[in-house]
């Protein structure tokens, strides 16, 4: 009876490992998929999720430094306000909330960083990521001119929510600052949504927008001081767009640079030390050779 039950549990096991199969890789240049609704629909949730994103997170960024302005509210000024933490609050839960709506349409990325991280790793095609990314812009530039256009006065004094590299900071600090920010993002991104995992680990629910927010609060309390805290290009982009002025733009690399570079050696670590792709790429070779 022992040695039945041990054999039914080991054919389980046996069955089990052998049940999952990673799916196949994204095509690079997946030119069928122009003629999807899907895709478009993707985009399309891709922008709102941005838009909602940048009006909120922006806005109480300005609503802060409003609070926070002794000319405006007065002596206790210093006190006032939601503070370094609720701006951290304010973007990780956002993140959290339309990663949960959005994943099950277009992924939730929210973010090209993000998208270039999953393209690099294949999980997205070539087409859908620029796309993504386009719409990923083009969603924070309107996010941030709704911001603008309910409170102009407050949004020119208080500095648009743009991204600068603040003083006593070095471009090489607020570069490193970005990739491994980034890079923290992204590799939560690859761990909290691996179907191997999942399928792995299915008795325990994992929520994996939870996570991903709460990369997105930690880090930005980590670098809210030093940069602004960008790790997504399509928020720094926007926010520059709409405030228009020479910091801004100057600064503007370092938001596209560093996130871009934090993504891939997220990817690249997940994909070929976490998975070992390579390796498994170079024994299938070998093997057939």
């Amino acid at each position: 009876m022992a040695k039945d039950i041990e054999a039914e549990h080991g054919n389980v096991g046996e069955y089990s490992a052998k049940d999952y199969t990673d799916p196949p890789p994204a095509p690079l240049i997946d030119a069928e998929e122009l003629t999807k609704w899907s895709l478009y629909r993707a985009a399309i949730a891709e922008f709102i999720a941005t838009m909602l994103f940048l009006y909120v997170t922006v806005l109480t960024v300005i609503g802060y430094k409003r609070q926070s302005d002794p000319v405006a509210s007065g002596a206790d000024a210093a006190c006032g306000g939601v503070g370094i933490l609720g701006i951290a609050w304010a973007f990780g839960g956002m993140i959290f909330i339309l990663v949960y709506c959005t994943a099950g349409i277009s992924g939730g990325h929210i973010n090209p960083a993000v998208t270039f991280g999953l393209f690099l790793a294949r999980k997205v095609s070539l087409v859908r990521a620029l796309l993504y990314m386009v719409a990923q812009c083009l969603g924070a530039v309107c996010g941030v001119g709704l911001v603008k256009g309910f409170q102009k006065a407050y949004y020119v004094r208080y500095g648009g929510g743009a991204n600068e590299l603040s003083a006593g900071y070095s471009k090489g600090t607020g570069l490193a600052a970005e990739i491994i920010g980034t890079f923290v993002l992204v590799y939560t991104v690859f761990a909290a949504t691996d179907p191997k995992r999942s399928a792995r680990d299915s008795h325990v629910p994992v929520l994996a927008p939870l996570p991903i927010g709460f990369a997105v609060f930690m880090v930005h309390l980590a670098t809210i001081p030093i940069t602004g805290t960008g790790i997504n290009p399509a928020r720094s982009f926007g926010a520059a767009v709409i405030y228009n002025k020479d910091k801004a733009w100057d600064d503007q690399w370092i938001f596209w640079v560093g996130p871009f570079i934090g993504a891939a050696i997220a990817a690249a670590y997940h994909q070929y030390v976490l998975r070992a792709s390579g390796a498994k790429a170079m024994g299938s070779f070998r093997s057939n050779a």
